[in-house]
């Protein structure tokens, strides 16, 4: 599928829960609003939605949430997808508290990748930023991913006043078990307009002073933005990610379904195209909804734009809420 300014859109992240089951400091005070079942696809609608969005040249799917090993059957859902004809890539993203449970299984599934996130190597600040989180079993999980050949990668957003001063100790996962840890730039959406992210324009200047050896890596890393750096004959590579001051939005290829059923065309706005209406119809309903999203992305997002914290188009609900 192309959208109006002919990008080829190929690539969906689909949440399937609202569900942390930590208060991290991004759903702070209150945590996660829950939500029942019943306001949540099912698995069956999930994988329907996938297969016709296969049909449409979406080849590449990323499971998320909320925190998607917290729903269960999450891996019967990976299993299922994978098998969908059309479906080339089946990623998850996981905040790694309970991801070790998995391991063997994913690696029977074919799983063709793992995203952890992991913002602080300090286990106080990790339990501060995760409200509640234990820092040993998301390492635990991250060495037994890599060790399991699994393809891993690490997800860090940088804050200041928070885990800046780490920046060396997570970038150096990367070499520790030759994987993929990539730096986020905060994002002005939910709770990250309240805290000040820093520049990846910074960070590759101190990980430069940091490592001098430190090249361009032009290898294919996965589906998305990121800018890779690694170190002569060191396993492992540093990830840029830099919606802010490296706008990708020419590039994007994805859309996003959330666990309520809704098309998201761009994280930056509160647009959404509801696909529940469609799955009482037929496949071709079900497409009909997925082109109109595509249809639907605007050509870039407005996060520089003057004004854009009074603009009434601004997303204001957590990551967790809309899938990341």
């Amino acid at each position: 599928m192309k959208d109006n300014y002919g990008r080829e859109i190929n690539y969906m992240r689909v949440s399937i829960t609202d569900r942390c089951d930590l208060r991290c400091i991004y759903c702070m005070p209150k945590g996660c609003e829950k939500v029942s079942m019943s306001q949540i696809l099912t698995y069956e609608e999930i994988e329907r939605i996938c297969r016709v969005a296969a049909g449409l040249g979406i080849s590449r799917i990323k499971i998320t949430g909320g925190e998607p090993f917290v729903r269960l059957g999450c891996t019967d859902l990976i299993r299922s997808i994978k098998a969908v004809e059309g479906i080339e890539e089946v990623t998850v993203t996981t905040n790694g508290q309970i991801l070790d449970r998995y391991i063997d299984e994913l690696k029977d599934i074919g799983i063709d990748g793992v995203n952890i996130s992991l913002d602080s190597l300090d286990p106080d600040n990790y339990t501060y930023i995760t409200g509640g989180g234990d820092l040993a079993k998301t390492l635990n999980s991250i060495e037994l991913s890599a060790k399991s050949g699994i393809k891993t990668k690490v997800n860090c957003i940088l804050q200041k006043g928070s885990n800046e001063n780490e920046l060396f100790d997570l970038a150096g996962l990367a070499f520790r078990y030759g994987i993929d840890v990539r730096f986020i730039e905060e994002m002005p959406v939910g709770e990250g307009k309240l805290k000040a992210g820093i520049s990846n324009n910074d960070v590759l200047k101190r990980l430069k002073e940091r490592w001098p050896d430190l090249e361009a890596d032009e290898s294919v890393h996965g589906n998305g933005p990121a800018v890779y750096y690694k170190r002569s004959g060191i396993p492992g590579a540093i990830g840029l990610i830099s919606p802010i001051h490296g706008v990708f939005c020419a590039d994007c290829n994805r859309i996003r379904l959330t666990s309520q059923g809704k098309i998201r065309p761009c994280l930056c706005y509160d647009t959404e195209i509801d696909i529940v209406p469609a799955l009482a119809g037929s496949d071709e309903d079900i497409a009909e909804t997925l082109r109109r999203a595509v249809l639907a992305k605007p050509e870039s997002h407005c996060f520089n734009d003057a004004g854009f914290e009074d603009d009434m188009r601004e997303e204001k609900r957590l990551m967790s809420q809309i899938g990341g």
